[in-house]
């Protein structure tokens, strides 16, 4: 049994996650996963799995404040979250099965891809920002399978794919395009999260604290994206996506 000093711990190491989670719209679990690596010895398997935990409350919670300060059009994202559910199980039980090792790097090097990709953006001139352009909903089941993808094989939500793509390609701001993906990585979160649970990949000791801190403060990180501004925000997306994929790389090497 976890002693009381570390549910404390992991609880308020939960809190933080929540807020950073609520704050750039990814559930903690980005930041989560290579700290769980770095702090428990967990391999990628466990990592991810353990971070899911406090993922599928979080991710829930963060569309459900979003969705209050920008309404999110329900019935497109809930055909975006149906089609999400099978390549989330999809990619879950690939991951489950493949070597731990070749999972944490391609994380890493999937992170690295992202924030190049997100930082692009940030590179255009300065002046009025550019309209932004309704979403097809005849690309809505894509990105449900995009996301769903992503969130089962990498458990850090689809939202690593959706918002990019959002903010660049239809010039959404940057918070509506976070609740958004919130929106879609809910269904896929839950399952990849059942589909690790049953592999085995799953520290419910650690996770569980995580998970009740985290719900308990990432409505505070969501209140405070939309106080920061959308340039700021962006580069933090960014920072973490470096972040977390050098800190794997040097803890893989």
């Amino acid at each position: 049994m976890a002693s009381l000093i570390d549910i404390a711990l992991n609880f308020g190491l939960g809190a933080s996650l929540g807020i950073a989670g609520g704050m750039l719209g990814i559930g903690g679990g980005l930041i989560a996963i290579p700290v769980l690596g770095i702090l428990y010895g967990m391999n990628q398997h466990l990592a991810q799995g353990t971070a899911l935990v406090m993922i599928a409350p979080n991710v829930a919670i963060g569309f459900w404040r979003y969705h209050q300060k920008h309404p999110v059009d329900l019935r497109s994202v809930g055909v975006a979250g149906l089609c999400s559910i099978g390549t989330a199980w999809l990619a879950a039980r690939f991951a489950v099965a493949i070597d731990a090792q070749l999972l944490h790097y391609a994380f890493a090097a999937f992170l690295v891809a992202l924030a190049v990709y997100f930082g692009w953006p940030s590179r255009r001139k300065t002046g009025a920002p550019p309209p932004e352009r309704e979403v097809p909903r005849r690309l809505m089941p894509v990105i449900g399978v995009a996301s769903g993808a992503v969130s089962g094989f990498f458990t850090i939500g689809g939202g690593m794919v959706v918002v990019p793509a959002l903010v660049s390609l239809f010039k959404m701001p940057q918070t509506r395009a976070q609740g958004m993906a919130l929106a879609l990585v809910v269904p896929g979160a839950f399952v990849a999260l059942a589909t690790y649970g049953h592999s085995g990949a799953v520290d419910w000791q650690v996770g569980l604290p995580l998970a009740l801190g985290g719900v308990l403060t990432v409505s505070w990180g969501v209140h405070l994206a939309h106080t920061l501004p959308q340039r700021l925000l962006r580069v933090a997306f960014c920072t973490v996506l470096l972040g977390a994929a050098i800190s794997m790389l040097v803890s893989g090497a």
